[in-house]
C-alpha cells in the first residue's frame, strides 16, 4: 500500500498486499469523542484477551481428547493412551472425527469461519463497513480448536484475529458506532487477539494496522495499543509472561553473515510465495475432487490428512515443539527439507478439505526449516564465518512470513519480541525487506489477498453494487486548469490560487514539463514564514500527488483524490506523463448522477 488513505477505504489503485504502512488522515469522528473510542478499545481488548484464553483452552482440551497428548508434535509417532490398541495409527481417525464435528458446525452456522480467517476480516474492513456476524466468534473458536486438536496442521493466529474482530464488530453494532469506529474496533479486536495469544503486544498493534487497516493514524495507533495492552495483561495473567516460542540466544558474529542473511531473504521470498501458490493449488484440487455435501467434506478429506500425519507425525497440530527443535539444530538437512515440504502439504490439505486455522504459524514453521537447512549448509561451506545455525532459522521465519504476507513491520516486531535479541535486528530487517521486495516482484497478491481475488473480490476496487467504481477517470475528469509557471512568485501564485476555486493548481517548468501541484495551503504557510526562510518561487513548493491516468478506474483514483491537499488532482497521460485533465471531488460525484 502506498500513499495516504483514510481508514474508511482500503487503498484503491495501490498495492493492497500489506507491503508497507502509510500515514493516513485522522479517522472521521474520533477527534470529536476520543475517550469514547479509547474506552471501547479497552473493552474490545479485554474481550479479545478472554477469547484467546478460551480458545487456547479449547485447543488444549481437544488435543488431549483426540490425541492423548498436550501437544502430539512433541511426541511424534507415539500412541494415543485413550486407544492404546491403535498405536500410532490413531492419526488416521483423529482428523475424520474432528471433521465430523466441525464440518456441520461451520456449514450450518458460519461458513465464513472456514479457512484461515484473516482475508475475511480484511474484506469486512475494506468493503463491508467492518460488519462481522457475532456467530463467527463462537463458531470459529470451536471449529479451529477442533481442527487443530484433531491434527489439522494450521496456526491459531488467523482464528484469534477473526474471533477478536468479530467481538469488536459486535460491540460497534451494539453501541451503534459509526462505520469508521466499527472498522477501528475490528482492528482493535485483531490486535488484542494477536497480543494475548502470542504474548506479543507490539506485534498485535502492527498486525492490525499493517494488514487489517492498512494505514496509520494517531487515533488508530492509540486505540489498538490500548486494546493490545489490555489483552496482553489478561493473556499474561493466564499464560504467564513468556514468549509462545522458546528460542536460544542468537548473535551476529561476522560481518560477512549479512550477505548470507540477504541471500536467505531472497530464498525465503520465493518459498513464501511458493507456499501461497501451493496452498490454493491444493484447495483447487480438493474443490475439483469433492462432489458430496460440504458438511461431510472435512471428514472424508481427513482420511488424506491422516495419511500425511501417519507418514510425518511432526505435522500434527501447530507444531511449535518441532519448530523449536529445528532452531536448536536438532535435525539434519534432508529431514528439515522434508519437514518443510510436509508442512506445506499438511497445511494446504487442512485448509483444502474445509479446516479452520491460520497460515501465520505454518509460515514461521516453513521459514524455520528453510533457515535451519540453509544455516547448516553455509556452516559446512564456510564454518569460520557462518555462525550459529539458529540465527538463520530465526531470520528464515521472519523473511518467509514477510514473503507470504508482505507485512514487513509485523514480521520484524514479532520476531524481535520472541527473542529479545537486539543484535539480530539488523540482519532480520535486511532479510525481511528483501523478502518483501522480491515477493512484490513475483506477485501482486499475498497469501491473504490471493484467497479473495480467487473469489472475484478485489480489495483495490469498489464493493459490489457501489455507485462509484468501474467508471474510467477519463470519462468524468474536467478540463485542466491553467497551470502556474514554476518561476511564479508566492504572491502571484496566491492571487491565482484564490481565483481558481480549486485550492491547488498544476505547475510547469519553462520547458513546459510538468513539475507537480502547488496547494493554497503550501503557499499560505510559506508566506507566513520569515522573509529569509520563504522560497522565492513556487518551484520549491510543487510536489506531484499520486499519479492518476485517464484509463484508471475511478474507484482507484479516489485514493489519490482523497489524500490530496487541494480539491483535485491532475490526470496524467499514461505514456508522456503530462497532465491532460483534472479530477475533482465534484467530477467524481457527477459520476454518481450519471449512473442513477
Amino acid at each position: 500500500m502506498s500513499g495516504i488513505r483514510a481508514v474508511t477505504d482500503r487503498t484503491p489503485g495501490a498495492d493492497t498486499t500489506a507491503g508497507s504502512l502509510t500515514p493516513a488522515p485522522a479517522i472521521a469522528g474520533l477527534r470529536n469523542a476520543p475517550w469514547d473510542v479509547m474506552a471501547l478499545a479497552v473493552v474490545v481488548g479485554a474481550g479479545a484477551g478472554v477469547g484467546s484464553v478460551v480458545f487456547r483452552w479449547c485447543i488444549k482440551t481437544f488435543t488431549r481428547l483426540l490425541s492423548g497428548h498436550t501437544d502430539y508434535s512433541a511426541s511424534p509417532g507415539a500412541g494415543n493412551p485413550h486407544v492404546p490398541w491403535l498405536g500410532p495409527y490413531f492419526v488416521l481417525l483423529a482428523p475424520v472425527i474432528g471433521g465430523l464435528l466441525y464440518g456441520p458446525l461451520v456449514n450450518r452456522f458460519a461458513k465464513e469461519a472456514r479457512g484461515h480467517g484473516v482475508p475475511e476480516v480484511m474484506l469486512a474492513v475494506a468493503q463491508r463497513g467492518g460488519r462481522i456476524s457475532p456467530r463467527v466468534a463462537v463458531v470459529k473458536t470451536l471449529a479451529s480448536a477442533l481442527t487443530i486438536g484433531s491434527g489439522g496442521s494450521v496456526g491459531r493466529e488467523g482464528p484469534i484475529v477473526q474471533i477478536g474482530s468479530a467481538l469488536g464488530s459486535t460491540l460497534g453494532r451494539v453501541t451503534r458506532a459509526t462505520e469508521n469506529r466499527t472498522k477501528l474496533l475490528v482492528a482493535c479486536g485483531a490486535a488484542g487477539g494477536i497480543a494475548a495469544t502470542f504474548n506479543a503486544p507490539l506485534a498485535g498493534v502492527f498486525f492490525a494496522m499493517e494488514l487489517i487497516l492498512g494505514t496509520f493514524s494517531a487515533e488508530a495507533f492509540g486505540a489498538t495499543v490500548l486494546a493490545s495492552v489490555t489483552a496482553s495483561i489478561i493473556g499474561r495473567a493466564s499464560f504467564g509472561d513468556v514468549a509462545f516460542l522458546t528460542l536460544p540466544a542468537f548473535h551476529v558474529d561476522h560481518l560477512a553473515q549479512y550477505g548470507l542473511f540477504a541471500l536467505l531473504g531472497v530464498a525465503a521470498a520465493v518459498v513464501g510465495m511458493g507456499f501461497a501458490r501451493f496452498l490454493y493449488l491444493i484447495e483447487d484440487a480438493c474443490d475439483w475432487l469433492w462432489r458430496g455435501p460440504e458438511w461431510l467434506r472435512p471428514a472424508v478429506g481427513g482420511l488424506a490428512l491422516g495419511l500425511v500425519l501417519l507418514a510425518l507425525p511432526q505435522m500434527y497440530g501447530v507444531g511449535y515443539p518441532v519448530l523449536e527443535k529445528a532452531t536448536e539444530g536438532g535435525y539434519a538437512v534432508g529431514f528439515l527439507l522434508l519437514l518443510l515440504a510436509g508442512k506445506m502439504l499438511a497445511t494446504s490439505l487442512t485448509i483444502g478439505i474445509g479446516g479452520s486455522g491460520g497460515v501465520f504459524a505454518p509460515s514461521l514453521f516453513i521459514g524455520a526449516m528453510l533457515g535451519s537447512a540453509y544455516g547448516i549448509g553455509v556452516h559446512h561451506l564456510i564454518p569460520g564465518t557462518a555462525g550459529a545455525v539458529g540465527a538463520y532459522a530465526l531470520i528464515g521465519m521472519g523473511a518467509t512470513f514477510a514473503g507470504a504476507a508482505r507485512a514487513p513491520i509485523t514480521a520484524v516486531v514479532i520476531l524481535f519480541e520472541l527473542t529479545g535479541e537486539y543484535s539480530i535486528i539488523l540482519p532480520l530487517m535486511l532479510a525481511i525487506v528483501l523478502a518483501t521486495a522480491i515477493s512484490r516482484l513475483l506477485s501482486r497478491d499475498t497469501i491473504y489477498t490471493l484467497k479473495l481475488r480467487r473469489r472475484g473480490i478485489d480489495l483495490e476496487g469498489p464493493a459490489p453494487g457501489a455507485v462509484i467504481g468501474a467508471q474510467q477517470v477519463g470519462a468524468v475528469m474536467e478540463p485542466l486548469p491553467a497551470p502556474l509557471p514554476a518561476t511564479s512568485t508566492l504572491a502571484d501564485a496566491a492571487d491565482l490560487l484564490s481565483l481558481s476555486g480549486h485550492g491547488a493548481l498544476p505547475v510547469v517548468a519553462d520547458s513546459g514539463e510538468y513539475v507537480g501541484v502547488v496547494t493554497a495551503q503550501a503557499v499560505a504557510e510559506a508566506l507566513a514564514e520569515q522573509p529569509d526562510a520563504a522560497p522565492r518561487t513556487i518551484a520549491q513548493l510543487a510536489a506531484p500527488p499520486a499519479p492518476v491516468t485517464p484509463e484508471q478506474p475511478l474507484s482507484q483514483a479516489l485514493h489519490a483524490l482523497l489524500s490530496a491537499a487541494g480539491t483535485g488532482v491532475p490526470v496524467l497521460d499514461a505514456k508522456r506523463g503530462e497532465p491532460v485533465g483534472w479530477l475533482s471531488h465534484q467530477s467524481a460525484l457527477r459520476a454518481v448522477h450519471a449512473t442513477t
